[in-house]
């Protein structure tokens, strides 16, 4: 492999940021890199593996916007076509994408001057291995919660001392220093020990300790509980848990705006402030065929204002949509209830599968998140000062979802029913009118405007997340 001159070139300042495919965990990571080209006088050599890589993802990263000091590497696409099929599930078949997308890696820094450190994201482990060999400091950014950290961490305890499944277990896990956290919010990867998902998961997440240190996209005011418990336990002393660098909120700064996008802002111009509830189910999720009718009929019932970015349904797995983030193409008067777009037309909009989420975030107008709770999305939220839906999905979203109504106090949970395999109509009128009109909603809201400006003095000059990211800037540079 041979890399671009002006890619590799010796630099004093330079680091390299390898993050796996999925846009929750491009994102984060980009926008960390930006910040120490643009904040801290750092090239950064972003390495991209373009195996299997979502038509969202290669936008993102080929975009003529990022900064100059920052440059995609593309590494090599890996033939995995005898590795992986559709059977397999998200952390499968992405630990064999990246497993093979990686065996470049070594060579790859070696041509780019062996830089200054390596920053990972949670399932490229493997470069673990390889700065052992160059000598390089390899840095962990964890795209979760600074809670769902304190719960990893703990993991291969719970993994050696846990007889059976964890899901069996007859009360929450008592994760230390922190909230306990109940057998249902689990994390489908985990809730069966037997399956590859859980051997590829647990093979990259009981490695964290190996890292120089952890990045964490969150901030102090926002997670005190669980960034004091990593710092002061003695259970993570025991352990060594690496230093934590709290650096959030980074969240996507700018989106290219479509024509549907700027069709969508210009309906919110006319709208009043904080009445109009934006619905999007994540990067890489679905609704069934079933709970997107009974959505639709709930949110008609509620007479609220929407801006609702749907996707075609499956009955296969949420996270159907993981690894083809931008690339689907459909039409919603498909699979709506009959009458539902000329019924709503004037109240809401329906977008098909893609919008530009912190522009509409960011609107006046929005007043509502009805989300998955995925930590980027809920970052993005409260960084807007928008409460929430909880509608959680999969991965850790059922965590992050108890977290943000029950502790922090900024979202409300929809319910299925007892017996039911749907959420129904009447809950998600229900919780809609009780976010959008109810005065537990103007709580929330007030909540979420406080935390806003919380997120923006963290990170200005001298704010704790930017300190937090000066220090570790300042150790590389002595490097």
């Amino acid at each position: 492999m041979v890399l671009a001159a002006e890619s590799y070139s010796l630099n004093e300042h330079h680091v390299a940021v390898l993050p796996s495919p999925g846009m929750g965990h491009i994102i984060p990571l980009l926008e960390f890199a930006k910040r120490l080209v643009v904040h801290h006088g750092f090239r950064v050599s972003f390495l991209n593996i373009t195996t299997e890589a979502s038509t969202a993802q290669t936008d993102l990263l080929h975009s003529p916007s990022l900064p100059s000091g920052l440059h995609v590497i593309d590494l090599p696409p890996a033939d995995v076509s005898s590795l992986v099929n559709d059977e397999m599930l998200v952390v499968h078949r992405l630990g064999v994408i990246v497993e093979e997308s990686l065996r470049c890696l070594k060579s790859v820094l070696i041509q780019l001057g062996k830089p200054k450190a390596l920053i990972i994201d949670v399932f490229c482990t493997q470069g673990f291995d390889v700065g052992k060999q160059l000598s390089i400091p390899v840095y962990s950014f964890f795209t979760p919660s600074a809670a769902f950290c304190a719960f990893t961490l703990y993991h291969p305890t719970m993994d050696r001392e846990v007889e059976g499944e964890f899901i069996d277990l007859p009360e929450p896990v008592q994760v230390p220093g922190c909230s306990p956290v109940r057998t249902e919010d689990l994390l489908d990867q985990i809730r069966d020990r037997k399956n590859d998902e859980y051997r590829y998961y647990f093979g990259h997440v009981s490695r964290l300790c190996e890292a120089s240190g952890i990045f964490l996209n969150t901030w102090e005011d926002f997670e005190p509980v669980p960034l004091k418990a990593i710092r002061e336990n003695p259970f993570y002393q025991k352990i060594l848990t690496p230093p934590i660098y709290p650096i959030g909120p980074l969240i996507k700064e700018h989106d290219p705006l479509t024509k549907a996008d700027a069709e969508c802002l210009a309906w919110l111009d006319q709208q009043p402030p904080d009445s109009v509830l934006f619905i999007v189910p994540g990067s890489g999720g679905t609704l069934t065929a079933a709970q997107l009718t009974e959505f639709a009929w709930g949110l008609e019932r509620s007479q609220q204002r929407f801006i609702w970015v749907v996707r075609k349904p499956t009955d296969a797995s949420a996270s159907a949509t993981f690894f083809n983030v931008g690339g689907d193409v459909n039409d919603p008067k498909a699979y709506l209830p009959e009458g539902f777009v000329e019924r709503t037309r004037g109240v809401g909009l329906v977008v098909r599968s893609w919008a530009s989420q912190v522009a509409f975030l960011r609107h006046r107008s929005t007043g509502g998140f009805l989300s998955h709770c995925g930590w980027n999305s809920s970052l993005e939220s409260m960084t807007c000062g928008i409460p929430m839906i909880a509608w959680p999905l999969y991965a850790e979203q059922r965590a992050n979802a108890t977290m943000l109504a029950e502790e922090v106090g900024v979202a409300v949970k929809a319910v299925k029913s007892k017996g039911q395999t749907v959420i129904g109509r009447e809950e998600i009128e229900r919780v809609v009118r009780l976010l959008m009109e109810g005065e537990e909603g103007k709580v929330m809201r007030s909540k979420a405007k406080k935390l806003q400006e919380s997120a923006a003095r963290a990170l200005e000059s001298g704010g704790s997340s930017w300190e937090s990211l000066t220090r570790v800037a300042k150790q590389w540079k002595g490097l």
